[in-house]
């Protein structure tokens, strides 16, 4: 077994790009073979990237694939991680995991039957500006930490998207959208989610379409848009979390954390870089420097990370432990609503082990 792990990409799709470019970083990785079930859009790939376009099929039967990248729709992601763990393929996958615990549960069984590596997106946790919050944490710059906000706002995506009805059927929704992006975060920097509680709903079952070119379409709207909820972590944090696709303008942070020694603002967890905040009690917020790399889009750093740790022996941090555990949180968040109930968390994961200081541009240990 050489050092370059090869890569075959299922789902030749808009997020594809930036895995391919991202993964130019790091050369322990080689994206070799690509497939979709528009075998043109492979096609496309293997000339933007030199990768051979190939049929699905062919990419699960090639010998030389250690890795499958399933950046397939959501629908499908459990469908995919399934068929890349029954031919034998370590999978990495993008959020979210899979659509419910019915879907995530026999993938997560599946791959330790087998005994191969499950990874999930997001990955932006292990940018420089989240990385830097994990050490304020860790070296308690803040504390004990107490609460604090996450909030992902707008009002939703007919304004500008070219297809936006899959934001309002089931795998859709700001919850299963962007819940990811803030709830990875979270557990990087506090640990597993012990309980939550939630109440949800839509501002409508229909939405219009305002772009110029949908102008006037009609959207059926089968998901909550708006949800309200609380998350109590293992460690004794209560985060309020509102994820919505029902707010015209607001001017919340995306994420603060609050302790007994001080406050941190926290970046947009759906970015790899800063602003980092921090304050003692009755100062005002003030940036922190970043001294940790990756801050520009390093989509595939978490894949290169799975890839390193298979061929090094250790646990990686985009794992499949960690994306199930968000999976059955976000689950969580909407049978609390419609039970009416605290629901508490039956799966666990441990907190990804953080980048050290003083890495070199493609290193991750």
């Amino acid at each position: 077994m050489n050092n370059i792990t090869k890569i075959g990409v299922i789902g030749c799709g808009n997020i594809s790009d930036a895995y391919f470019k991202g993964a130019k970083t790091f050369t322990s990785i080689q994206y070799a073979y690509c497939a979709d079930l528009n075998m043109e859009a492979a096609k496309e790939k293997e000339k933007l990237y030199a990768c051979k376009a190939v049929s699905v099929e062919e990419l699960l039967a090639n010998n030389e694939v250690e890795i499958v990248l399933n950046l397939t729709t959501p629908q499908v992601h459990a469908k995919i991680n399934t068929m890349a763990l029954q031919a034998g393929k370590h999978v990495y996958a993008e959020k979210p995991f899979a659509l419910s615990m019915e879907e995530g549960t026999p993938v997560i069984e599946l791959a330790k039957k087998k005994n191969l590596r499950i990874g999930s997106a997001p990955d932006t946790f292990l940018g420089g500006g989240i990385q830097t919050v994990r050490k304020l944490i860790d070296e308690n710059w803040i504390g004990t930490p107490v609460s604090g906000t996450a909030f992902m706002m707008c009002s939703g995506h007919e304004s500008w998207h070219p297809a936006p009805e899959f934001y309002y059927l089931p795998g859709g929704g700001p919850l299963f959208d962007m819940g990811p992006y803030y709830i990875t975060a979270l557990i990087n920097l506090l640990g597993p989610v012990k309980k939550v509680t939630a109440i949800n709903g839509r501002a409508s079952d229909e939405r219009t379409c305002s772009s110029e070119a949908r102008f006037g379409d009609k959207m059926p709207v089968e998901i909550n848009t708006h949800v309200a909820g609380l998350l109590e972590f293992e460690c004794g944090t209560i985060i309020t979390l509102m994820m919505s696709f029902d707010i015209a303008k607001h001017s919340c942070p995306c994420l603060e954390l609050h302790g007994t020694a001080g406050s941190i603002s926290v970046p947009d967890p759906n970015t790899f870089d800063g602003p980092v905040k921090f304050a003692k009690a009755r100062c005002d917020l003030q940036e922190v420097p970043i001294p940790f790399g990756y801050t520009d889009n390093m989509r595939s750093i978490g894949l290169a990370d799975m890839a390193k740790a298979i061929r090094d022996g250790r646990k990686h941090r985009c794992s499949g432990e960690l994306a199930f555990h968000v999976l059955e949180v976000m689950c969580a968040l909407e049978k609390s609503s419609v039970e009416e109930k605290h629901i508490y968390i039956k799966s666990s994961c441990e907190r990804p082990e953080a980048l050290p200081l003083g890495l070199l541009h493609g290193e991750l240990d």
